[in-house]
């Protein structure tokens, strides 16, 4: 069988230690929408090394539920196993310039509480950036209705001096939230190339222009999902927008050393498990999504998936591929028979 190439220095993962990360971890994820873990005894912490999230015993009387816990030693183990390869990054100092530059810019910074957290566009990061302008009483309460400053009043890793950097990395609590890769594109091409004009100007026009030839002018408001994806296939994936760089890119899990890793599935509970962690007072929670928000459904997920050729899927996944392994995300599933019901 041959590997599949993995576009990060030399790094070459065979693909089968790949996938069948991703047929374990799809196992398990079904156990857990049957509920079949509830009656499990929590594993013990360990196994993973220096990569073992669950250093976040530092707070001890902070338990998360089973179902977190033991995927939380999935993702562990799975980065341990392929972060310990030889070719594979060990800090931030031995990325590329332009790799290291997109983690540390994308590294928030929380010295009251020691912590640093990796956001990850459409992962709840502005809800996130609300809850760290509280702490930093830069915002009065995480629902004080004002519009997002992404860059304001906020301290990101790329901020400070290398001896700063260093020094972080190895003591602060770090952490990050992931999302189904294809649900997390979807989100990204509804809320940009549906709702914001920027974007349709910016990348919409381009991509019509180039994937859509005999199209007379457009103002790139109208982007077909198939569209986007060829696109993102034709894209350096370093270069990407931030709010479809896999996340693997962004945060660099193998660079840096998380003590826990979130799930948009599970976001009110592991949010409320960071919040305890990092000894943030009771009164400030994680904020409830807005009234306004349009979840990705999976019925809406399944009709854009099944819309799509399934060679531009092929061709997409290399792209996300540690996003799906790392982090325990199960392959589209875009079979004809999947996708006639």
């Amino acid at each position: 069988m041959h590997p599949i190439s993995l576009r990060h220095g030399s790094a070459v993962l065979p693909s089968v230690l790949t996938f069948a990360v991703i047929v374990a971890s799809g196992g398990l994820l079904l156990m857990i929408e049957k509920g079949m873990l509830n009656n499990l005894q929590n594993p013990q912490p360990g196994g993973a090394g220096k990569w073992a999230g669950l250093r976040s015993e530092r707070r001890r009387g902070v338990e998360m539920d089973a179902e977190s816990q033991i995927l939380q030693e999935i993702r562990n183990h799975t980065i341990h196993t392929v972060c310990s390869q030889k070719n594979m990054p060990h800090s931030v100092w031995t990325l590329s310039p332009l790799q290291r530059k997109n983690v540390l810019q994308h590294i928030l910074v929380n010295d009251k509480h020691k912590f640093l957290y990796c956001y990850v566009p459409k992962v709840a990061c502005s809800n996130w950036k609300r809850v760290m302008k509280v702490l930093s009483g830069a915002l009065e309460n995480v629902e004080v209705n004002i519009k997002m400053d992404h860059k304001s009043d906020l301290v990101f890793l790329a901020d400070l001096k290398p001896e700063e950097i260093k020094y972080r990395l190895k003591t602060y609590f770090k952490f990050l939230f992931v999302r189904d890769p294809m649900e997390r594109l979807l989100s990204a091409y509804r809320n940009k190339f549906g709702e914001i004009e920027s974007y349709q100007k910016k990348y919409g026009v381009e991509i019509i222009k180039r994937y859509r030839p005999s199209s007379k002018e457009s103002t790139g408001d109208d982007v077909t999902f198939v569209e986007f994806m060829h696109y993102l296939v034709d894209e350096d994936v370093e270069r990407m927008n931030e709010h479809w760089m896999p996340i693997y890119h962004l945060c660099q899990p193998c660079a840096v050393k998380y003590d826990f890793i979130g799930s948009y599935e599970k976001l009110q509970a592991d949010a409320h498990y960071v919040l305890q962690q990092i000894g943030a007072p009771p009164h400030i929670q994680f904020p409830e999504r807005q009234s306004w928000y349009k979840p990705v459904t999976k019925q809406t997920l399944h009709y854009f998936l099944c819309s799509m050729p399934q060679k531009l899927i092929r061709d997409l996944l290399p792209k996300y591929i540690m996003d799906f392994s790392l982090f325990a995300y199960s392959l589209p599933n875009t079979t004809s028979e999947f996708c006639r019901h």
